[in-house]
């Protein structure tokens, strides 16, 4: 349950989704699957819902940038140290696989993130990894995430265009974009995609990740392929979250390693040699017993701020005050569109303040970080 929550002046910080994270959130709506039919009964099926707002009843006390973030900065077990700490290029790609898996939360159904204003920031640091997110676009939406080490030569750089459509009796969102990772120390620079996300209202509710992620290093030759599943159709959890795929030699296709198991509880690659399994992911060490982050130096927050931001919003959704979490929620939402008239009234175009962003018809929408550095933060993940 996302019970654990910190709340300063004018921000308010709640626990990451974890594995204790469920179904019976305290502030979730009664009657879900009724009620959240009833909002979707004149959207027409094979819709984009990129627009779509949701009522507060249906949030999560928190910005859809925090729940990028916390993927990132709230971990039990540190498995991107152990990406460095690799003493071989297979051990490193095999450790960048199981940090890659580490990224994927439960979602929950019924429930979701808050639609991120532009130009809306989220920074926070865990130890020496100091991670920057920033609200690039509107419309479309477009999240740019740059997170670095300076001690261990590390960088990261997410740059994710989620696209939800509406199918009836479910949601697909899928999340385009590129997730990548450079250890400076080694020359090594990976590429990956993220899985998409099926909600299903019928036959059983559910919200899984689900569909395939390629994992590449050019400089070393190795690439993974990995397939997310989960439940079947008629709600048997037999397969429910799990994964199967391998690692492969790139210039050859020879397959080095057999990848398999859930990533709510361990993944395991195998040998294909000499047939040893090594585990490369376990959930209960890396996504359960997670803290909410903590406000170090609220001197240091910007006004854009997710935990600012959305603040009153998540207090009120937190404390079950609907009406108050819905006419917070309005005066977000209103303050962005007039923002938005007024730079068009001007013909002025809005430049993200932390990032450059690009796209082309080949590659999609792109991400390149203004500074080589993301500073401390006044936000710290314990």
């Amino acid at each position: 349950m996302v019970t654990e929550y910190n709340i300063e002046p004018n921000a308010v910080l709640t626990s990451p989704l974890s594995l204790e994270s469920g179904s019976d959130l305290e502030y979730k709506a009664p009657n879900l699957v009724q009620r959240l039919l009833s909002l979707f009964k004149n959207v027409r099926p094979g819709s984009n819902l990129t627009q779509f707002q949701l009522p507060p009843l249906f949030n999560l006390p928190k910005s859809q940038l925090q729940c990028f973030g916390e993927s990132l900065y709230c971990v039990g077990d540190d498995m991107l140290s152990k990406c460095i700490d690799g003493k071989s290029p297979l051990e490193r790609f095999a450790a960048v696989v199981g940090w890659s898996i580490s990224t994927t939360r439960p979602a929950i159904f019924g429930v979701a993130p808050f639609n991120p204003i532009l130009g809306e920031t989220h920074h926070v640091s865990r130890g020496n990894l100091n991670v920057m997110l920033e609200q690039v676009s509107h419309h479309p939406p477009v999240t740019a995430l740059h997170a670095t080490d300076e001690t261990k030569n590390v960088e990261t750089i997410w740059c994710h265009n989620i696209i939800p459509k509406f199918y009836g009796t479910s949601i697909e969102a899928v999340v385009y974009g590129k997730r990548k990772l450079k250890l400076s120390s080694y020359d090594e620079n990976y590429v990956m995609n993220a899985p998409k996300l099926l909600i299903r209202f019928f036959p059983v509710p559910s919200a899984d990740w689900v569909g395939n992620v390629t994992i590449r290093c050019k400089e070393i030759d190795l690439e993974a392929e990995l397939c997310y599943k989960g439940p079947s159709l008629l709600g048997f959890r037999g397969n429910n979250r799990s994964i199967k795929g391998k690692i492969i030699e790139s210039s050859t296709s020879k397959t080095i390693f057999e990848i398999s198991g859930h990533w709510d509880r361990t993944v395991l690659i195998k040998d294909v040699m000499d047939g040893k399994t090594t585990i490369i992911h376990d959930a209960k060490k890396s996504i359960t017993k997670l803290n909410a982050p903590l406000l170090k130096d609220p001197k240091g927050l910007c006004s854009n701020e997710s935990a600012v931001v959305w603040g009153e919003v998540s207090q009120a959704i937190l404390r079950k005050e609907w009406e108050k979490a819905r006419g917070a929620k309005n005066v977000v939402e209103e303050k962005e569109r007039v923002l938005r008239r007024e730079r068009e009234c001007k013909g002025e175009t809005w430049i993200p303040n932390h990032f450059t962003l690009s796209y082309s018809k080949e590659e999609g929408w792109d991400c390149t970080p203004k500074l080589t550095l993301v500073p401390p933060a006044p936000i710290v993940a314990p």
